[in-house]
């Protein structure tokens, strides 16, 4: 007798094949509409931009301000890729990126580490509350004086700055991120014995890591504009003071073509900040629901 029943492979394996194909459409589906929402935005900032140079550009050239206190967009766009090959731009960016680096690193580091000490502690918190109030209001542009009378025109002037102005930031996030610890996942390291290093590893750095990038991208940014407002009003080395030589020699072109450097910088970082944010909390809630959005 014939064996009028289907082989199994024959039968499974058109099955499979359209699977794969009810499978492989969602995947394709999010790759379409990832880069096509990419692309809107890259179009949408490229306009920002061209309309934001458009009007620069009309404003001295209607009169409505006289050139020779804001050239034109033109000029300052063609003296900025002129300044660009020249070694001693790159040199003051070198500098103002070196003294943001090492202020903000130590104030990140020394940020983390008392924030999760004074947040793992009730004592601790309440004792230090009112000091922390106090102090992180304090401008820290009204520590200049102090800072020339340290230092002098030094780059330690310029990292005494940026260390006061970039802590403030990344410590009240991580005492925000060790209190938004979840009670029940504590409790239950409690019970398995962990010691507390382990505690900090496991439980309460994977719920403060959100906050600790928010307080990074933030203090980032504060640190970024306290470099380089400390190399214009006291005259440390980097971009602020190239700009200060600039308008007191008269040289308002090259002025401006400065200011857009820095302003490139702050972009550059952020974007940086930014894709390390999302590499770094891809499991995170949040950055899945940006991705989904």
């Amino acid at each position: 007798m014939r064996n009028n029943q289907p082989n199994s492979q024959s039968r499974t394996a058109p099955l499979a094949m359209s699977d794969t194909k009810l499978d492989s459409r969602p995947v394709l589906a999010r790759v379409s509409r990832f880069s096509l929402r990419g692309q809107k935005k890259f179009l949408l900032g490229g306009l920002g931009i061209l309309g934001f140079l458009a009007v620069w550009e009309l404003i001295p050239r209607l009169g409505i301000v006289q050139e020779r206190f804001l050239p034109p967009a033109s000029e300052v766009v063609i003296e900025l890729l002129m300044s660009l090959g020249s070694s001693a731009v790159w040199i003051a960016i070198g500098e103002t990126l070196y003294a943001w680096f090492i202020g903000l690193a130590i104030a990140v580091i020394g940020a983390i580490l008392s924030g999760f000490l004074i947040g793992s502690s009730r004592f601790l918190k309440k004792a230090t509350h009112s000091t922390i109030e106090f102090l992180r209001p304090v401008p820290s542009v009204a520590l200049i004086p102090l800072a020339v009378l340290l230092f002098g025109a030094r780059i330690e002037s310029t990292l005494l700055l940026v260390i006061y102005a970039a802590y403030w930031p990344v410590l009240i996030q991580v005492l925000y991120g060790v209190a938004d610890v979840d009670a029940v996942a504590n409790d239950t390291a409690k019970s398995y014995r962990l010691g507390a290093l382990a505690r900090i590893r496991y439980v309460v750095w994977p719920t403060a890591l959100p906050y600790v990038m928010t307080g990074l991208r933030l203090a980032a940014a504060v640190a970024l504009i306290l470099a380089i407002t400390a190399e214009l009003i006291i005259g440390s080395p980097g971009l602020g003071r190239e700009i200060s030589v600039a308008q007191a020699g008269g040289a308002v072109t090259q002025m401006y073509s400065l200011v857009l450097v820095t302003g490139l910088l702050g972009v550059v970082i952020n974007s940086g900040l930014r894709f390390a944010e999302k590499r770094m909390l891809s499991w995170h809630i949040s950055t899945r629901k940006e991705e989904i959005a």
